[in-house]
């Protein structure tokens, strides 16, 4: 399956160890989602319709409340490449 290139850059990120933070409102709807690299710096093209993308591809994850991460699919979704830019 292809996937686009906003998609495999965000799933490079977390397959290196990047995480997915939810910022909801009081409602408990999705207010933001902010992608984070695993050096902690805040990666500045991600949205809301780029995280619900991945969580319908099942390539990200939650577990017990923790931040999403990437999963088994979302690594073979994932091509191989010596550096992503």
């Amino acid at each position: 399956m292809d996937i686009s290139r906003t998609d495999q850059r965000i799933l490079h990120l977390m397959a290196q160890g990047g995480w997915i933070e939810l910022h909801r409102d009081h409602r408990r709807k999705i207010e933001k989602a902010l992608c984070f690299s695993r050096d902690g710096w805040l990666y500045p093209g991600f949205d809301t319709e780029l995280f619900r993308r991945l969580k319908r591809l099942k390539a990200i994850s939650s577990k017990q409340g923790k931040p999403y991460r990437i999963t088994e699919r979302g690594l073979r979704l994932v091509r191989a490449e010596l550096d992503n830019r």
